[in-house]
């Protein structure tokens, strides 16, 4: 089983992440392909850097669907192009937020998103209701850590993002934390013992459920689109 993770901008330092993520997740046997987007911003914070980003990740992920798969994660919290991307197969297509929303939701618990910038949130907003979890979704907070400070090393952001969590298990009375940025993944433990309550990245969110669906498509010889 060959799977893509695919990071919608061109910063290889969360690809390499995102790649660890994956494969800690997953069985050895499957060959995780982790790709950048070269042609991206640096990072994707908001609408407009989304929309930048889309052509290239296209192009990077046709140039895959050619060698073959099996699914397709799209590594960015705002599940940049999810529609367009699954105009390109019939292979199952998972966005990381997308996974994480479903991931809190399927294991019974109202969440908070905590996010990087404000400029992020109202897209997020609309994933949410897009996707039917806002009934367990009690806020989406920003933490105000730009995104490339979570691949600086030495920064403060887990610092930040560990403060605004514990201001929203007060303030939100949620059951889980969502973390709203690939870049974050590394991070997840970390804050789950901090904090005593689940802490859900979407990288590894989404590679089981991108695994499962897989196996489901091929057990049964139906496909997604």
């Amino acid at each position: 089983m060959r799977l893509l993770f695919v990071n919608p901008n061109s910063t290889d330092s969360m690809t390499d992440k995102v790649r660890q993520t994956a494969r800690n997740v997953l069985p050895s046997t499957i060959d995780v392909v982790a790709c950048s987007n070269l042609q991206g911003p640096a990072s994707i914070q908001g609408s407009a850097d989304g929309e930048l980003a889309i052509p290239g990740m296209l192009n990077v992920i046709r140039g895959e669907i050619e060698r073959g798969l099996d699914g397709i994660v799209i590594a960015c919290f705002d599940d940049t192009g999810i529609d367009q991307v699954r105009t390109l197969t019939d292979r199952p297509v998972l966005g990381i937020g997308q996974a994480a929303y479903h991931a809190s939701m399927l294991a019974g618990h109202t969440f908070s998103v905590v996010t990087t910038l404000s400029i992020s949130v109202p897209v997020l907003e609309q994933n949410v209701r897009a996707f039917g979890v806002h009934p367990y979704c009690c806020n989406i907070r920003a933490s105000e850590v730009p995104v490339l400070e979570l691949e600086r090393p030495g920064s403060d952001a887990e610092i930040r993002i560990s403060a605004e969590i514990a201001t929203a298990l007060v303030e939100d009375q949620c059951e889980a934390i969502v973390l709203g940025c690939a870049g974050m993944t590394d991070l997840a433990a970390r804050l789950s013992d901090t904090h005593k309550v689940p802490v859900i990245d979407g990288v590894a969110a989404a590679a089981g459920l991108v695994y499962g669906l897989a196996l489901v498509s091929a057990q049964s010889d139906r496909k997604f689109r």
